[in-house]
């Protein structure tokens, strides 16, 4: 199918989901030919494989504007029906890359790496083409935003508009930010190695995969296991877990944060407040905005999967393609849209509103008060045991993360869990709330998570931010300091504030042994004993952001 038409019933299912999603209605068909775009010089050239959407258009009629999408993910299915189908059949012509090394590109699959120049290389042929309009936006999620990114690092002067969805531009952070690695890249890993696989092989991996994966989670040593159950189908991983340092050589190629101080074009930024991604999204906007660049944010209460599939955020992103790309009109109320949880409404603003630091004080009986600590020093403890770690339950995740009944947290020993009282009256804060805690271990390898969770009048817990730290073990301070993620939420009146602290997340990061464990190749596996203090000159506390 290199060169092919849509038919009868691929424009009556497209104009289906068009319509469900609130587009305009589709103005023409469109055709699609294959295309092979040459980069790179002497023996390090390739090809790059990419289908050319074109729509078919009366004789004199111009073309909305041109549309460059690059991708890991194959060209078809899911990743063409929303960023590429939708906006072909309203007259754009979109050219859509398979990123090198999959799906019959040339070159070798190392993730993150070659984007930059690759970008480079696509955007030189695409100017050299007779249907070529002169000037091209960029749409994309997730990896397809990191693309966007590369490009901007080095700005084309003809890129005259982005929209870029859940997508970092520092791939660097991801895997090692917190100190202890990110399982996320491990599955994600998997889903890449076989996602060319056919017939049974590939119905096989979805039945089967994920809890092959869990079991090298488990694993000790994890690098020899990882090793052994990726083989030479994904060799690239074995560079990440074998490397926490981010300043090493190997991830520079991943960071494009250049892309912050450089771009100056509109650019749309849409993001989940339960995105792995979402500092990253925030980062970007607050930098972008500081330099008065023309950007615009819409942050959902969604997860990673979630907010690139969203129909509020398919719509808006095809509205600003319009504005900025076809010279539509603009139907933005604010260039910045988010979601407050608890309360469950939007707020269209220019800027994020000024807030009030307001502490909460870890107390004695697992109290969490506004009132100081008493004068006397008190302390609670738990034990980590690496054989039974806490369980990651919802949060900011690649698959199924997100807002979830978190109460089982609370009936474990190795969880410890500090409340408020029913709230008198309701607290909005918006920003990221702070955690200073005194803390000792009797084990120098240690981890520690922390959590704010809402809990309801019926006594259910669910997930509101979070973060995670894996501790330096020549720490000399006993005083962990710790920004949680970002987040916008109502405490309505008579929910109950609840405080999370715990030793591990498995199946996020990857858990502490307890023990020296050089490149994961450790197998030896200690307990440690976790002692939280407050009181007298001892101060624990949680420091939200509060909308005044």
């Amino acid at each position: 199918m290199a060169n092919w038409t849509r038919g009868f019933f691929g424009t009556l299912f497209e104009r289906a989901i068009g319509w469900q999603l609130g587009l305009p209605s589709e103005t023409c068909n469109y055709r699609v030919n294959e295309a092979r775009i040459p980069i790179g010089e002497g023996t390090q050239r390739i090809e790059l494989v990419a289908d050319l959407y074109r729509p078919i258009l009366p004789d004199g009629t111009k073309t909305s504007g041109t549309v460059l999408v690059r991708c890991p993910y194959g060209r078809g299915g899911l990743m063409a029906l929303p960023q590429v189908h939708l906006l072909a059949a309203r007259g754009y012509q979109v050219l859509f890359v398979s990123t090198r090394g999959t799906f019959g590109s040339g070159g070798d699959f190392d993730p993150f790496r070659n984007e930059v120049e690759d970008g480079k290389g696509v955007v030189e042929w695409m100017r050299q083409q007779d249907w070529y309009t002169g000037t091209f936006a960029t749409v994309g999620a997730s990896y397809l935003g990191f693309t966007q990114w590369a490009l901007l690092k080095d700005p084309p002067k003809d890129m005259v508009a982005a929209v870029i969805s859940v997508g970092p531009h520092d791939f660097r952070r991801p895997h090692w930010e917190t100190g202890a690695l990110n399982l996320d890249i491990i599955g994600w890993a998997n889903s890449i190695a076989h996602q060319e696989d056919e017939g049974w092989q590939w119905w096989s991996e979805r039945i089967f995969g994920p809890k092959k994966v869990r079991a090298v989670f488990e694993a000790v040593p994890f690098a020899e296991r990882a090793k052994a159950f990726f083989g030479d189908r994904a060799p690239w991983v074995h560079n990440i877990i074998g490397s926490s340092d981010l300043r090493n050589s190997y991830y520079q190629p991943m960071n494009c944060s250049e892309a912050l101080e450089r771009a100056d074009i509109p650019i749309f930024l849409i993001s989940g407040w339960y995105d792995l991604f979402l500092n990253q999204s925030m980062e970007q906007w607050e930098g972008l905005s500081k330099r008065g660049t023309n950007v615009s944010l819409t942050m959902g209460p969604w997860t990673h999967l979630g907010t690139f599939l969203n129909r509020q955020a398919l719509r808006q992103s095809f509205e600003y393609l319009q504005e900025h790309l076809s010279g539509k009109k603009s139907v933005r109320e604010a260039p910045l849209q988010y979601f407050v949880t608890g309360a469950e409404e939007w707020k269209k603003v220019s800027q994020f509103p000024s807030t009030t630091p307001y502490n909460f004080h870890l107390q004695p009986g697992h109290k969490l008060s506004s009132e100081p600590s008493p004068p006397d020093a008190s302390f609670t403890q738990f034990v980590f045991d690496p054989l039974k770690p806490t369980p990651t339950l919802g949060g900011n995740l690649l698959m199924h993360g997100g807002k979830v009944d978190d109460s089982a947290l609370a009936a474990r020993s190795d969880v410890l869990i500090f409340e408020t009282d029913p709230l008198s009256a309701p607290i909005e804060f918006c920003g990221q709330p702070t955690v200073e805690l005194a803390h000792s271990t009797d084990n120098p390898y240690a981890d520690i998570f922390l959590r704010i969770s809402e809990v309801d009048v019926n006594g259910k817990s669910h997930n509101i931010t979070e973060n995670y730290q894996r501790l330096d073990p020549e720490r000399t301070e006993e005083t962990v300091a710790l920004k949680l993620n970002h987040c916008a939420h109502r405490f309505v009146k008579g929910t109950k504030i609840r405080f999370v602290i715990a030793g591990a997340s498995a199946g996020h990061y990857l858990r502490n042994t307890g023990a020296p464990n050089e490149a994961n190749m450790g197998s030896e596996l200690k307990s440690v004993n976790h002692t939280v203090h407050f009181g007298g000159e001892r101060v624990s506390k949680v420091t939200f952001p509060v909308v005044q």
